[in-house]
């Protein structure tokens, strides 16, 4: 058998559970703080724990575990202050694309883009925020997508990715769900009419975590299953 086919397998396997372990981070199944021990979690996903240790190497790389010697991978956490940084950061890489895209959109992205906000309606009139969060994140991408700046575009999803745990927990404050639907709702109207400014501005404010909306995000941090404490010998 080709070793390389063997090798592109184990590659796609470990990107599998990167994304099934990102998951759990996400929703909080594993919470900030967590150790993630390699034979346990090979042993509940059946697997060895070469591909588990590759998917835990891929989230340090992306911020979402620490790796730490002698005590392996942990949920990162992000101290309150830094968070809103990031989300400050966040919400500038957004306007730039927005504004790009407003600028660049081609009648397939356009398309794309709607379907987009289309299946978001969908899933707000549901009220199924899980199923808006993933939606959200297709929404999202899709202006980065339409900005045409790779560089630009990479920056924002790694980003975004980072901040997928906190960017979910939105969600389930009360009435942002429709909230976030209307505020996308003027974002697309904005790219489609070409008004880059706007577009850019009303992305802004809708990424952005300030205010009421900063501690309504660190309220519902508490709301997340405490870490379990480490077992000494």
């Amino acid at each position: 058998m080709n070793g390389s086919n063997d090798g592109s397998g184990q590659m796609r396997r470990s990107e599998q559970l990167r994304d099934a372990i990102e998951e759990r981070i996400a929703t909080g199944a594993y919470p900030p703080g967590q150790r993630l021990d390699e034979t346990e979690l090979a042993t509940e996903f059946g697997v060895s724990r070469t591909p588990i240790r590759e998917a835990l190497i891929q989230l340090n790389s992306a911020g979402l575990v620490v790796m730490r010697p002698r005590r392996g991978a942990l949920v990162a956490s992000i101290e309150p202050r830094r968070l809103c940084e990031m989300f400050e950061l966040m919400a500038e890489l957004e306007a730039m694309c927005g504004r790009l895209a407003a600028r660049r959109l081609s009648p397939a992205e356009q398309e794309r883009l709607l379907a987009a906000h289309g299946a978001c309606e969908q899933a707000r009139n549901a009220g199924d925020p899980d199923a808006y969060f993933r939606l959200n994140e297709q929404f999202h991408q899709s202006i980065y997508g339409a900005s045409h700046n790779e560089f630009l575009a990479e920056q924002a999803l790694q980003l975004h990715r980072r901040l997928r745990p906190y960017r979910r927990l939105q969600l389930r404050v009360r009435d942002r769900l429709k909230v976030s639907f209307s505020e996308h709702d003027a974002v697309v109207r904005a790219i489609v009419a070409g008004e880059g400014d706007r577009a850019a501005e009303l992305l802004r404010s809708h990424v952005v975590v300030q205010g009421e909306r900063f501690a309504d995000l660190i309220a519902s941090l508490s709301q997340l299953p405490s870490a379990p404490t480490e077992k000494t010998a």
